[in-house]
């Protein structure tokens, strides 16, 4: 018993370190403690009012993006040094004197470039002496507070970097260059906004903050515990239903939480030993934890912050962000679903009781009910503000607010009916679950700030920053206001005490919310370093040629080779910093390959196929850092949970390859509600089939004919054009000197794809193919073309470019003045290429038949 209670302690021990790695481990008290406590609510205060219109309806403390990025990093870089310790065995309870010594000079680096920032303005490229010397304090103590904060990965490949752009007059000659000085590099990185100043930063600053705040506040409000309990009442009583319903908690979880790990410390401390009581073996428990949290990185509206990025980055508004990104996630999610399933039934697992068991009828009905009302619902908010603001003006603001206000205290009201869930899982035990309508009813007024969310950013169109103020705020009234209006509606004669716990909730999610950001800022700071390096030195070129040089010019290669690298340099990496480091350094690789070689793809689905290889590192052995978290909770062992855990996301790893050949999974191309019905229907069939085909077993286990056929049935519902292509090409080669009419005859919105030879600045031979958007119905073909961003002369039946248009597509895609059209692709008219479909799910079914005759007698009855 003894030692039991040990394994315990030590367990538990492991755990809250691994948690502590994400938002710190010191725990300070007397006036230092109640210093950094302010210090984390005036983040909180400062962020909420730099997104709110407050600053610019009072005309007061107004700041641009690179002031408040100044102070953002000044307050994330004091807190690092505050809360981690330099070492496991520095002080956990206290601040030591270098520790406020690097604190002080970290954020008054930070704070003189925003009192300063008029000169330095002035002699931008030509900094003074205590310029440089103050940028390479900030760089050094910016690293430290990186290797505290975020551990060595992040460190060594900040490290590396800089040391490739001193030292790039050393390097092989395929990555090569003059290198820079200390006063070059000082500058570039540090005083402009190139480097730790960038976009990245800028992101974190504007929108991430907000986000983040707003995940802190709704789990103080107990939004965290609701998720978990109402995802078992829905799926505990299935197959393996603890391991399903943790897929669903932890999915919904991670896309709020910013970080995979953190989400697996927090729910799969309740989720894997509910998984190893039902059966699921150690290792298993750990996998299934691991890719539900791994894949919340990858779900909109969040995506560990990495959305807001691809704002910036792609060039396109969040809410085609959130579009193109969704059913890849959905489907992945589904399929993880469906493989716990298979697991369940392999392990003959049953579910959890329930206490009362409703027919079939019933839970169809139920099914039915609450889809309809979530139409409604989405149609009233839609139609409804729409519908008030044209007709009341500016009086529909009020009437919308008053309207949501009330639908608030109806759903407190109905909250008020239920008891209140337990915030540990006594109320989930083997021998019963929580019953779904009270425990559904008991919280439903949290999803309120999340219809707010999505009415400013689909409804309204608002700036990711200005929809998460506005959910951000009501969030905070219905933390500052729900126990003592639920405890009115019941009737309980001290309510009034319920604002001082609400109160308490409130400044608990803002020092949450500040805590868990600092890693964040410091992450996006350092990953500023690997930007301006690759502005710098030009590795991005270089990375195309290595690539290039090591794939033979193989497109498939090119992919593969670039999906390892994205891995390997995603490894030990937080979101937000991995995302920053792989599009930076292996975005240009596809978009610039996949050109020469033909394949013309979407930058969104570039950028997605580089992210979703990074995030998977953080369960890829040997550093898979969140299967590392996992197994400590498990009891297993890393390594086997980590692999584990990669064999259940090889779904996910499949998905980028798909649709960078298949946009439609990005629901890119779709044109009716039929294509949008026959694309995710197709999708979630062919992940079911492959994830069956891993896994070895359907409705029992698979012959290797079977998992083979299983296999190409899942890639013919994938990528249906590849065998279309083969009976139908795609495009038919028209001659360049057929420019003219073929550019005249195209309408506004559709593509032309053009065939360019020429020379880069570099002196290389290259060839390109590039698709260009016509946006103006205006004009010949001549100032057609210049709208597309091309100026070209005809010589003979020859096309020059002339000159490209600075920003326009043309420029972005990598054409230069001087290069010759040799040809023009023209898209074929030819049946769908649906129709391989037919075939294949004929080849499923008939696999399907002989795998029931296969069942025993008693289990195809029941199946």
């Amino acid at each position: 018993m003894a030692k039991e209670s040990t394994s315990d302690s030590a367990d538990q021990k492991a755990i809250e370190e691994l948690l502590s790695s994400e938002t710190g481990s010191r725990t300070l008290s007397g006036p230092m403690g109640k210093l950094v406590i302010g210090l984390l609510i005036a983040w909180s205060v400062f962020q909420l009012w730099y997104a709110s219109p407050l600053p610019f309806m009072l005309n007061f403390a107004t700041l641009n993006e690179d002031q408040a990025k100044f102070i953002h990093l000044a307050f994330a870089t004091f807190l690092a040094f505050c809360l981690f310790p330099a070492t496991r065995k520095s002080s956990h309870t206290s601040i030591t004197p270098f520790d406020a010594l690097f604190a002080l000079g970290a954020s008054l680096s930070c704070l003189y470039l925003l009192v300063f920032r008029n000169e330095l303005a002035d002699r931008i490229g030509a900094p003074t002496t205590t310029d440089v010397v103050i940028a390479v304090i900030g760089m050094l103590t910016l690293l430290e507070a990186t290797r505290r904060a975020l551990g060595p990965p992040l460190l060594v490949v900040a490290v590396v970097f800089l040391a490739f752009t001193f030292g790039g007059q050393y390097m092989p000659d395929v990555i090569a260059h003059k290198g820079a000085s200390l006063n070059k590099v000082a500058s570039h990185q540090w005083l402009t906004t190139e480097g730790v100043f960038g976009v990245a930063l800028g992101v974190s600053t504007a929108f991430v903050f907000l986000f983040v705040l707003l995940g802190a506040l709704l789990d103080k409000a107990g939004a965290g515990n609701y998720l978990i309990k109402v995802s078992f009442s829905l799926l505990g009583h299935m197959r393996g239903g603890p391991a399903k319903a943790a897929v669903v908690a932890s999915g919904l979880s991670g896309i709020i939480s910013g970080s995979s790990i953190a989400n697996v410390v927090t729910t799969g401390t309740f989720t894997i030993p509910l998984m190893k009581r039902v059966g699921f073996p150690a290792t298993k428990a750990g996998a299934v934890e691991v890719a539900a949290s791994t894949n919340g990185q990858l779900t909109p509206p969040i995506m560990g912050a990495a959305a807001f990025l691809m704002v910036e980055y792609v060039g396109i508004p969040y809410i085609e962000v959130i579009k193109h990104a969704i059913l890849p996630s959905l489907i992945s999610y589904i399929a993880l679903v469906y493989i716990v399933h298979l697991e369940a039934i392999k392990l003959n697992m049953q579910g959890i009781e329930r206490l009362h068991k409703p027919t079939i009828s019933q839970r169809m009905l139920s099914w039915m009910t609450t889809t309809l009302i979530m139409l409604i619902l989405g149609a009233v908010v839609y139609y409804g503000s729409t519908f008030l603001e044209s007709t009341l003006g500016g009086i529909g603001y009020l009437v919308m607010l008053l309207v949501i206000i009330a639908g608030y205290f109806a759903l407190v009201k109905l909250s008020a009916s239920y008891p209140d869930l337990a915030e540990d899982d006594d109320s989930i035990t083997l021998d019963h679950l929580p019953e779904p309508r009270p425990t559904i009813f008991s919280g439903l007024y949290f999803g309120l700030p999340i219809v707010v969310l999505l009415w400013a950013l689909a409804v309204k169109q608002y700036s990711p920053q200005q929809s998460a103020f506005y959910a951000v705020a009501f969030l905070i009234a219905v933390v500052l206001t729900h126990r003592p209006i639920k405890a009115w509606f019941r009737g309980d004669s001290d309510w009034l005490a319920q604002f001082k716990v609400c109160w308490h909730d409130f400044i608990e999610g803002l020092v949450a919310g500040a805590r868990n950001m600092v890693g964040i800022g410091i992450a996006t700071a350092a990953a500023g370093i690997i930007v301006g390096t690759v502005t710098l030195t030009g590795l991005g070129q270089m990375m195309t040629e290595f690539v290039e040089f090591i794939s033979g010019g193989s497109l498939i290669l090119i992919l593969i080779f670039t999906a390892i690298i994205c891995i390997i340099l995603g490894m030990g990496l937080p979101t937000t910093a991995n995302y920053i480091v792989v599009s930076t350094l292996m975005a240009p690789v596809i978009v610039t390959l996949g050109a020469e070689n033909g394949l013309i793809v979407p930058l969104i689905a570039v950028h997605l196929f580089v992210f979703y290889f990074g995030i998977l590192a953080d369960d890829t052995p040997p550093v898979g850092l969140a299967a590392f978290a996992a197994a400590a909770i498990g009891r297993a062992d890393p390594i086997k949970t980590g692999i584990q855990g990669f064999t259940y996301d090889i779904r996910t790893a499949i998905l980028p390859f798909m649709f960078i050949f298949n946009t439609q999974l990005l629901l890119i191309g779709i044109t009716s509600v039929f294509d949008l019905i026959v694309t995710v229907v197709s999708a979630v069939i062919a992940i079911l089939v492959f994830s069956a085909a891993t896994q070895g077993y359907w409705f029992v286990k698979t012959r290797l004919w079977e998992t083979l056929a299983l296999l190409l049935i899942a890639f013919s519902l994938f990528r249906p054009g590849y065998w279309w292509d083969m009976v139908y090409p795609p495009t038919v080669d028209l001659p360049a000197s057929q420019l003219e009419t073929q550019v005249e005859q195209m309408n506004p919105g559709e593509f032309i794809q053009l065939n360019f030879e020429g020379m880069t600045i570099e002196g290389d031979q290259v060839s390109k193919t590039v698709s260009l958007q016509l946006d103006s119905p205006d004009g010949d073909a001549t100032q057609r073309l210049e709208s597309m961003g091309l100026m070209m002369s005809q010589q003979g039946d020859q096309w020059i470019v002339d000159l490209v248009v600075f920003g326009s597509a043309a420029e972005k895609s990598g054409v230069d003045f001087g290069w010759e059209l040799t040809g023009i692709q023209q898209q074929t008219d030819r049946p769908p290429k649906e129709l391989v479909f037919i075939p294949a799910l004929l080849l499923l079914v008939f696999i399907g038949w002989l795998q029931r005759r296969r069942m025993p007698q008693n289990t195809a009855a029941t199946a």
